[in-house]
């Protein structure tokens, strides 16, 4: 008999998906500011958004984003995750 393991899930803020957390990129709101997430471990309030540009897009322009986690973003704290989306852009 196989045990199968729980996957958390978790909807994106793009497209309200829900799918397994590892799936997703978590965002997330510290005290040093809004940052991505790769390892989906550091303290602070979490956002999770697909890989795909169109859930980013709408995430940020939405502002979904904020309102997810709660605080204002500030301007570094967008071009930083701009500069992740930009990184995601180029694997694709």
């Amino acid at each position: 008999m196989s045990i199968s393991r729980h996957v958390p899930q978790r909807s994106c803020i793009g497209c309200r998906k829900v799918t397994a957390k590892g799936e997703l990129v978590r965002i997330v709101a510290t005290p040093e500011g809004v940052m991505v997430d790769e390892t989906g471990r550091k303290n602070g309030r979490g956002a999770y958004i697909c890989r795909s540009m169109e859930c980013w897009e709408a995430a940020l322009k939405k502002d979904r984003l904020r309102r997810a986690l709660r605080t204002g973003i500030s301007v570094e704290d967008k071009n930083r995750v701009c500069q992740y989306v930009e990184k995601l852009k180029e694997g694709i």
